[in-house]
């Protein structure tokens, strides 16, 4: 079934409109994959912030160079579904990959993170990072370092006077008893 101009027009500005806020995708083949495979995908890739759109790869290839995304004309062969990934990459690639395991039939082709192009090696690469929220705590963790040492010897040389002045204040009392 052909699609109209205006369908294609409409899903165009679509998904440059998601494009515009996320810039990071990948690209997966589904053959093989049925109907309820295609939802569980769906779902399980929406809950950490992932939109998988099917389009056709003439379609996909004109939105790509509206949007000023090359190299990626040579992945799309065959039936491939562009995963526009969610805010933390690390966790949206984990989630990827861990479907793709699970189901022989999608098969991650490439992705393109950050203006770079990277083949499924990079992929896994970036899948392999800690989450946002693991490396904000660890970089809290280490500027506050510092600040609690000094902390702990400005305090440990506060508490070394106070013993002093009590011991000074309880020499006096014995002395003067």
């Amino acid at each position: 079934m052909a699609t109209s101009r205006a369908k294609k027009s409409q899903t165009m500005e679509e998904v440059k409109a998601i494009l515009e806020k996320n810039r990071n995708i990948v690209l997966a083949e589904y053959r093989g994959l049925n109907v309820k495979e295609m939802t569980e995908m769906r779902m399980t890739m929406r809950k950490t912030g992932i939109k998988f759109r099917i389009l056709k790869n003439t379609l996909a290839k004109k939105i790509f160079q509206a949007a000023g995304i090359s190299n990626l004309e040579e992945y799309l062969q065959g039936p491939v579904g562009i995963g526009f990934l969610g805010e933390d990459v690390s966790v949206s690639a984990k989630t990827v990959l861990k479907f793709a395991k699970k189901k022989e039939f999608f098969i991650v082709k490439a992705a393109h993170i950050e203006g770079q192009v990277m083949e499924l090696g990079g992929f896994q690469a970036i899948a392999s990072l800690p989450s946002r929220e693991v490396i904000l705590s660890t970089l809290l963790g280490t500027l506050q370092a510092p600040i609690r040492g000094f902390m702990t010897v400005a305090e440990g040389n506060t508490r070394k006077l106070v013993y002093a002045l009590n011991a000074l204040k309880e020499q006096k009392e014995k002395q003067a008893a």
